[in-house]
């Protein structure tokens, strides 16, 4: 197994202040350059603003194999508008260069391998790093590919973030939760993305099968878009990842193809977040704090 480096990102020191407070977290993603890399970076100033705890930027592909329709239109749109990895983390500059809280917000970069591999893996990791990102997460690489990647961002100080599934045994959730630094990010239920009405009733039996195998931090993710979501997820969670909802206002601001609708769009997004975020700070199921 990997050592991981004696580092502290903004990741891990995020959650721990959570920790501290019992706080669960957001996690709020969007697909970066939809409809543009301008937008985006209003987005991103919007939802830190709004409460987000971390920012997750989803790298638009052509192939996007885990997203839903919501989620799969928005990487059509970043694409139209050229938006290519260069682009996104270009962006995680500019989000840096900012005023706080966006530019002490944890960034994540969402991205399947391909761009990163096209890239080149040196590359990737000291741009990204340069530019200000916090974390990766390749959603189609597999533990049992990964020491390359897993070698090359460690020495950037880039946290490696992979995903664990309904699907996964307990000897697999615990060999993801190896290669994984920052958080290990459950997804909620089986098939894509989208927001959904009611949380899966398995999620508490993974939840507790991925506790037994690992003390990083738990993200839940796939369908969560309510407050009543969050609220049931914080004693049970470490944070909330929050991803088609805020697509959709964003598709609904393009859509309507009105300046007015566009300009209300990083509003919209930060009321959005700011809802989900008092849910988690009032929730019924608050986390016991840490004594």
């Amino acid at each position: 197994m990997m050592v991981r480096p004696p580092h502290s990102t903004r990741i891990s020191k995020r959650f721990a202040e959570l920790r501290a407070s019992g706080e669960l977290g957001i996690v709020a993603y969007i697909v970066a350059g939809d409809p543009s890399l301008d937008a985006s970076l209003k987005y991103v100033l919007a939802l830190a603003e709004g409460g987000a705890d971390f920012i997750e930027l989803g790298v638009p592909f052509s192939d996007p194999l885990a997203d839903g329709p919501t989620i799969q239109r928005a990487s059509e749109r970043a694409l139209k508008s050229g938006t290519t990895l260069a682009g996104v983390i270009d962006l995680v500059r500019r989000i840096r260069k900012s005023t706080p809280p966006a530019s002490e917000v944890p960034l994540v970069l969402f991205s399947y391998y391909n761009p990163i591999l096209q890239m080149g893996l040196e590359k990737f990791a000291s741009s990204a790093a340069a530019a200000g990102a916090d974390g990766v997460l390749a959603t189609d690489l597999t533990p049992e590919e990964s020491d390359d990647y897993r070698r090359i961002l460690a020495a950037q100080h880039l946290d490696t973030i992979f995903l664990g599934a309904p699907t996964s045994t307990d000897d697999r959730l615990a060999k993801i939760a190896a290669c994984s630094s920052g958080f290990l990010y459950l997804i909620s239920r089986t098939g894509v993305t989208g927001a959904k009405d009611a949380l899966p009733d398995d999620l508490p039996a993974l939840l507790r099968r991925s506790r037994a195998v690992t003390q990083l931090p738990i993200a839940v993710g796939f369908g969560i878009s309510l407050p009543g979501h969050v609220s049931v997820l914080g004693g049970l969670a470490d944070a909330a990842v929050i991803g088609s909802a805020l697509v959709s206002e964003i598709e609904s601001a393009t859509k309507s193809g009105s300046s007015a609708a566009a300009s209300d769009a990083p509003t919209a997004l930060g009321n959005r977040i700011h809802a989900l975020k008092e849910a988690a700070r009032h929730g019924l199921s608050r986390r016991e704090v840490a004594p």
